[in-house]
């Protein structure tokens, strides 16, 4: 993975909740600042759990990022000598993310996103399939089933512990009080509306 390729690439870092993905971003980027590459990252700014200024994993991990709430933010801070650009929690930015990215990549930038593929009910997030479809490289992790401790590749959200219903609201920052990571099984999303084959 840190074999030099060409000049510029997009990497995806994805899957639910507690699966190690902002882990993975920062383990990524520290090894990357060995070699003296001139990285800079960002998260978003709605996302303030774990620290305002730094990309945070579950764990206690962290890096300096710039929080940022628009992608024209992102766009304004990178500047023409910089080698990484690292974005934590990209699901939570518009579509025109995806086309900066490209543009980085282009650039002969190395770009790497982590986020949610999928939202609480177990539909695709956001930017995230489209990210998907342009990256070079995709490493989908995934969590411990809080139910059964199989392989989870759901993040379930709880509201009063019992499951959010699939009219809620997309977005709710929040970690362990609101989540849980869950397997197919166990992923319960009520009035989600059934599969058909036409």
């Amino acid at each position: 993975m840190y074999q030099e390729l060409q000049k510029g690439w997009l990497e995806v870092i994805c899957g639910p909740m507690f699966a190690g993905k902002s882990e993975e971003l920062i383990r990524r980027v520290k090894t990357l600042s060995y070699a003296h590459q001139k990285i800079i990252a960002f998260k978003p700014a709605i996302d303030n759990r774990y620290d305002k200024t730094a990309i945070a994993s579950h764990d206690g991990e962290k890096y300096q990022a710039y929080a940022v709430k628009t992608v024209q933010d992102i766009e304004k801070s990178v500047t023409p000598d910089t080698q990484v650009v690292a974005i934590d929690e990209v699901q939570f930015f518009g579509p025109e993310i995806v086309s900066l990215c490209e543009e980085f990549a282009d650039r002969g930038m190395r770009v790497i996103v982590a986020g949610l593929d999928t939202d609480f009910r177990g539909e695709p997030f956001g930017p995230m399939p489209e990210l998907l479809a342009r990256a070079e490289f995709v490493t989908k992790l995934s969590a411990a089933c809080t139910v059964c401790g199989c392989a989870a590749t759901r993040t379930q959200r709880l509201v009063n512990g019992k499951p959010a219903n699939y009219d809620d609201p997309i977005i709710l920052v929040g970690a362990k009080e609101s989540y849980e990571a869950r397997c197919r099984k166990h992923h319960i999303v009520p009035n989600k509306p059934k599969h058909t084959i036409d």
